[in-house]
């Protein structure tokens, strides 16, 4: 029995990435197809998923974390 998880690419990054870290199966997934046909889609996954906005807003903070922890080794990073 295996346990997977998908996600719409560009979405919860850091989720994916702690599942697959953790020895879950994490996939991405990308819908294609005629604009008007895909937009739909989007539009209600984004309805579905409330906390986008709130998700996107705690994904940039630790993306701007990590960058001045690269940028500045030696001192601690705030977001």
């Amino acid at each position: 029995n295996t346990v997977c998880f998908g996600q719409l690419y560009g979405m919860s990054d850091h989720l994916s990435f702690n599942l697959g870290r953790s020895g879950y199966r994490a996939y991405k997934y990308v819908p294609y197809g005629e604009v008007h046909e895909v937009i739909p889609y989007l539009l209600r996954r984004a309805r579905e998923n409330s906390s986008i906005a709130g998700g996107a807003a705690a994904e940039l903070s630790m993306i701007i974390g990590e960058l001045r922890r690269r940028l500045n080794p030696l001192r601690p990073a705030t977001a």
